[in-house]
């Protein structure tokens, strides 16, 4: 590997060279994380098929940024504690 073999390496060579060994070490002893890609989409197979529900449809324009401002600022309760976020569920 090395270049020039009667040359001295420097001190940031040796590293690197004991860094890549590390490296390539590592790689050899580390596990399995995931599940083999036999068992993919295992979850959403077994769930029963629900049929999607007809909805309203969702104001646009000036009607729906009235909506956001009285939403945030109008009808916002004053209590005591910290700030409910807008996708808090608590009532």
């Amino acid at each position: 590997m090395d270049l020039l073999p009667n040359m001295k390496s420097s001190p940031a060579v040796e590293r690197e060279k004991r860094a890549a060994a590390a490296v390539d070490s590592v790689a050899v002893n580390m596990g399995k994380v995931h599940g083999s890609l036999a068992h993919a989409g295992k979850v959403r197979g077994q769930t029963p098929k629900v049929t999607k529900q007809d909805k309203k449809k969702k104001p646009h324009g000036c009607v729906h940024k009235r909506m956001q401002y009285n939403r945030r600022f109008v009808t916002v309760v004053v209590g005591f504690g910290k700030k409910r976020g807008p996708n808090s569920s608590e009532k």
